[in-house]
């Protein structure tokens, strides 16, 4: 049985069925939801909640947002699919669309975060060795300790995070650790010639919304320029107007030689990624050295354009940016001594819970689910606030009263 709360019966079959037919490799809270819409998500029991993970900042847009789900209709009717085998007559515009909006020369398309975070390894690794003329097999791509960049087993060679490496090994070499939001280290570590990139989170969000020091993300991008190294910015779940900004570099006018972005690129309706680079390194790639049969399809293009462009008419970025703010002064007015730290940019924000029961966090994800507030916590302790950007100045308050309702059950 997998409930450990109060569930219906209806539930609770839900839950058995996937715990007899599915993978155990997630530990959700035991709530079945069957619909969203904005800022909600409904269960099973019909039950209203408001979404305080938004798909991990997938759904930044809101559930269902009207004009990427009619995008995605019209679309779905005409043409989902070509391969890379041949042209769309949707790709172009798309590429051209996504390029000016962030300021670079070319676009690969990708499906899923991870993908974009491969992709970009890779041409990290083609530019070093034919631009900046690194010896053959000796590229060195530096990341941060704590760090969170996907699931892959190349990928998760360079985690510090235990759960994501035992029992997976042997492990892609290639990469050097130094410790998130740590110049001196970075500085040191860029004096290997083999360097050719430096691989980061502006935030931290899976390590629990961990903030680095004003200045630090400028600071590193002007030590890799000084090294000749490309700065690649893992925007996948800080991006599109989560931090208040439509990047979270924007805070410090940095514009990375690399971008990645995924998640909300499609508003939450279909798995599509990007990076973004100038001709100098994307054009290392050629025809056939990387690809995907899904990548750029016509579905995403179309989806991708409206999700992006219901950023900016909506204004989300400044919607984030003031509800953010309002959200963390309502969590540190409670001052509740179970709150140790309040921290976030934007809607991206996490609690640290101070308590002698390990499961508090837990225990308090389970409270507010009754409360109707979905919660997940991440590394035992922490929990991440992160509602949907469509949130509104009477929503956030109302959510802060069932946080400080729901907090009384763990004192």
């Amino acid at each position: 049985m997998l409930a450990t709360t109060n569930v219906s019966p209806l539930t609770q079959k839900y839950l058995d069925r996937e715990e007899q037919y599915g993978a155990h490799n997630y530990h959700p809270l035991p709530v079945v939801l069957s619909r969203g819409e904005g800022v909600f998500v409904y269960d099973v029991d019909n039950k209203r909640y408001f979404d305080f993970l938004s798909g991990y900042s997938a759904v930044n847009q809101g559930h269902c947002h009207p004009a990427i789900i009619s995008a995605l209709t019209e679309q779905a009717q005409k043409l989902t699919l070509t391969s890379r085998a041949f042209h769309s007559d949707l790709l172009g515009e798309y590429a051209e669309y996504i390029t000016k909006y962030f300021g670079y020369d070319k676009v690969l398309p990708m499906n899923t975060g991870v993908e974009g975070v491969e992709t970009a390894l890779k041409l990290a690794r083609k530019w070093g060795y034919e631009v900046k003329g690194v010896e053959a097999n000796k590229a060195k791509i530096i990341v941060c300790s704590e760090n969170f960049h996907g699931r892959t087993l190349n990928v998760v060679s360079f985690s510090t995070d235990p759960s994501s490496t035992t029992n997976f090994g042997p492990f892609m070499p290639g990469y050097e650790v130094v410790a998130y939001n740590d110049l001196a280290a970075l500085e040191a570590a860029l004096q290997d010639k083999n360097v050719v990139g430096f691989l980061v989170e502006p935030i931290q969000g899976e390590a629990g919304v961990v903030v680095p020091g004003e200045g630090y993300l400028a600071k590193a991008a002007a030590l890799c320029k000084s090294a000749r190294v490309l700065f690649i910015a893992d925007e996948i779940q800080t991006g599109l107007a989560r931090t208040g900004k439509m990047l979270a570099c924007d805070h410090e006018q940095v514009h990375p030689d690399i971008l990645i972005l995924g998640k909300a690129l499609s508003g939450g309706v279909l798995p599509i990624a990007a990076v973004l680079a100038n001709d100098e390194i994307m054009l290392t790639i050629k025809p056939g050295e990387h690809g995907s049969t899904y990548g750029g399809n016509p579905l995403a293009c179309k989806v991708a354009m409206a999700a992006l462009q219901v950023l900016k008419d909506e204004k989300m970025a400044e919607n984030a940016e003031a509800r953010g703010q309002q959200l963390r002064d309502g969590l540190n007015a409670l001052n509740h001594p179970n709150i140790s730290t309040v921290r976030g940019k934007g809607l991206l924000n996490a609690i640290v819970i101070n308590h002698a029961n390990k499961d508090a966090a837990w225990d308090l994800c389970l409270q507010l689910k009754e409360n109707g507030l979905l919660a997940k916590p991440t590394h035992g302790d922490k929990i991440r606030f992160a509602p949907p950007l469509v949130i509104t100045e009477a929503q956030v308050e109302e959510c802060i009263d069932i946080i400080r309702r729901s907090l009384s059950h763990i004192e």
